[in-house]
C-alpha cells in the first residue's frame, strides 16, 4: 500500500508530462501553418481586415506566436528543473522563458487582445490576459533578483498558469463546440474569459494551501 501511495506522485507527472506532450504537439502543428510567413492560412483567414488596414498587426502576429511556442517549453521544463543534472539549469531556461514574454510574447499578445474577434469583452479579456502574463512574469523575474525565492516560486506558477491559457483555451473550445454547438462568435466570447481564469484561480487556490 505504502508503496503505491509513493508512485502515485510519479503517475501524476507522467500523465502530465503526456499530456502536455500532446497538447504542446498540437500547438506546434497549429505554429507551423505560418512557417513560412503566410497570410492567408487559418486564424489569419478571419483577420484579413487587419492584415489588410494595419501593416504592423503580422508583425506583432508572427512575433507573438513563433514566441509563445518557445515560452510554452522553457516554461514547462522549467518547472521539471529537478529532473535534470545540468548545473544552473533551471536559471538559464528561466531568463529564456522570462525575456520572450516580458519583450515579445505579452507585449504582441496584449496588441492583439484589441483586435480579438467576439465583442468588446472578448478584447477586454485578452488585455486584461496579456497584462497580467506580463505583470506575473516581471514580478518573478524582480522576485528572483532579490533572492526571495519563495516569492519568485509562485509568482513564476502564476505566469505559468497564464501561459497554458493557449492550451486550456483550444481544449475548453473542443468541449464547449461538443457538448453545446453554439455560434463561433459566442464561443470566442467564451473561451476568453474561460482560457485563463480558472487556470489562475487553480494556482492561486494551490498557493494558500501551501502545496506550491
Amino acid at each position: 500500500m505504502l508503496a503505491i501511495k509513493k508512485n502515485i506522485p510519479l503517475l501524476l507527472k507522467t500523465l502530465l508530462m503526456f499530456g502536455f506532450g500532446y497538447f504542446f504537439w498540437l500547438m506546434l502543428k497549429i505554429t507551423l501553418e505560418y512557417v513560412p510567413f503566410n497570410p492567408n492560412v487559418s486564424f489569419l483567414m478571419i483577420k484579413q481586415t487587419e492584415v489588410h488596414d494595419r501593416p504592423e498587426y503580422l508583425s506583432f502576429f508572427y512575433t507573438h506566436v513563433y514566441t509563445s511556442i518557445f515560452v510554452l517549453i522553457s516554461g514547462f521544463l522549467a518547472i521539471l528543473r529537478k529532473n535534470f543534472g545540468i548545473e544552473n539549469f533551471h536559471r538559464n531556461i528561466g531568463k529564456v522563458y522570462i525575456f520572450l514574454i516580458l519583450i515579445l510574447a505579452a507585449p504582441s499578445g496584449i496588441y492583439m487582445g484589441f483586435f480579438a474577434n467576439g465583442s468588446f469583452l472578448s478584447k477586454v479579456s485578452f488585455v486584461i490576459l496579456g497584462s497580467l502574463w506580463w505583470f506575473t512574469t516581471y514580478k518573478a523575474y524582480q522576485s528572483a533578483r532579490k533572492k526571495r525565492f519563495k516569492e519568485h516560486k509562485q509568482w513564476m506558477w502564476r505566469s505559468f498558469a497564464l501561459t497554458l491559457s493557449a492550451l486550456t483555451l483550444r481544449i475548453w473550445k473542443v468541449i464547449i463546440v461538443y457538448l453545446f454547438h453554439p455560434n463561433p462568435m459566442d464561443v470566442y466570447q467564451i473561451i476568453a474569459w474561460l482560457g485563463w481564469i480558472p487556470n489562475i484561480l487553480l494556482i492561486e487556490y494551490l498557493i494558500a494551501k501551501k502545496h506550491i
